[in-house]
């Protein structure tokens, strides 16, 4: 996951993708690709969003 967390904030920082949902549609296909535990970076970011979203 760290080569894949650091694409995504690369590309992030320079705008070209929208962070939060590319972060978690990453994270939600291995989940549907049969993990059952995701260890990675961006779990505070995720955390966090999810936190937010809930309002």
């Amino acid at each position: 996951m760290s080569a894949e967390y650091s694409m995504i904030k690369a590309a992030a920082a320079r705008r070209w993708i929208d962070e939060r949902s590319v972060m978690l549609e990453s994270l939600l296909a291995m989940r549907r690709a049969g993990a059952d535990i995701l260890i990675t970076y961006a779990a505070n970011d995720v955390a966090r969003w999810l936190k937010e979203s809930k309002g």
